[in-house]
Order: C-alpha cells, then sequence, then structure tokens
C-alpha cells in the first residue's frame, strides 16, 4: 500500500513498459485487465495496453527505468504468479528509437516484418549474430533493429543479446498512446 501512495503522489510521468515472453504459444499467460489492475494497485494511473502480448502505458512515480522493472518484475510475481522481464522506456527514449531507425523504407512498405527489439542494456561489441539468411540487423544503444524480409517464423537467425521484440506497427501504437 505504501508503493501505491508513492507512485500516486509523485506526478504523471509516461512510461513505456514491454513484458518478455508472455501469451506466446499458450507460455506464461498473464490477463492484461490483470496486468492493468497489478499497475493500478502499485499507485499508476491511466494504464492501458495494447495487444495481448505486454505492452503498457501508464502514468506515474518518478522511480528510474532499471528500479521500475525491478519493481514491476517481482510485483509480477508476486501478485500474479509469472517471471518475466519488464523492459521500460520514456515517450522520450521512444520517440528516439522511432527517429533513428535505420530501415525507413521497411517501416512504410512492409512495418510486420520490421522488428526492433528492447534491451534491458546495450549489448554492445559484444553482440553476435548467426543464422543469418536474408535479415538485416542494426544495433543502436539499447535497441536492435532487424528486418525479416522472409518472415519471422522462417528466420534463423540467433543473436546473444537479450530482450524483447515489437514490430514496427507496434511500435508506433505505442508511440500514439504514450503521446495520447
Amino acid at each position: 500500500m505504501k508503493r501505491a501512495r508513492t507512485a500516486r503522489a509523485a506526478g504523471g510521468m509516461v512510461h513505456i513498459a514491454l513484458l518478455r515472453g508472455i501469451n506466446v504459444v499458450g507460455r506464461r499467460m498473464v490477463a492484461m485487465s490483470d496486468l492493468r489492475a497489478m499497475l493500478e494497485d502499485l499507485g499508476f494511473e491511466n494504464v492501458r495496453t495494447v495487444l495481448q502480448s505486454g505492452n503498457l502505458v501508464f502514468q506515474g512515480g518518478r522511480i528510474a527505468d532499471a528500479a521500475l522493472e525491478d519493481l514491476l518484475e517481482k510485483e509480477a510475481a508476486r501478485r500474479l504468479g509469472v517471471t518475466t522481464e519488464f523492459v521500460v522506456r520514456t515517450p522520450d527514449e521512444w520517440d528516439a528509437v522511432i527517429a533513428r531507425n535505420p530501415f525507413p523504407e521497411e517501416a512504410v512498405r512492409d512495418p510486420g516484418h520490421l522488428l526492433v527489439m528492447f534491451c534491458k542494456q546495450a549489448p554492445g561489441e559484444a553482440l553476435t549474430i548467426r543464422g543469418v539468411k536474408r535479415e538485416v540487423v542494426r544495433a543502436h544503444g539499447r535497441e536492435i533493429y532487424i528486418v525479416y524480409p522472409d518472415g519471422v517464423g522462417e528466420s534463423r537467425l540467433k543473436l546473444n543479446a537479450r530482450g524483447t521484440a515489437r514490430n514496427w506497427n507496434t511500435i508506433r501504437k505505442l508511440a500514439a498512446l504514450a503521446r495520447a
């Protein structure tokens, strides 16, 4: 209860959060209504979800991204019984991800096959890429941009980075929701 009051009293900072690996092939199932209720119980406001794959936009608190990720991960395990990672970005960081997209043509022509992997830390020089067919990969900061011309399901691409990916359509929807 103490955290709920803290988040509510802290103001209207907007956050975009992504959950890793939930509601995929019937595993780690989480109802979006339960996820929204969890955040509201923590004192966050205007909690909205996009799709069923763990995409959130919400307001409140002034906790730094890493501390907020940690809080949400612990609360999801405690309240929802699901172990997952959260990746959190601010709307300004989200806008920067969109602005530095190295594949603007694909974003227009085939946004469903352009994905961005959001990582907690920048993979940097340690990033290794294996199994590439026609995929094209570019890393920038904590994001990895990937074009899957033949679709994700046909890919054998392997990255040694840990994160969660969203396609360009979802990225644009979350950007619009964060600005609303």
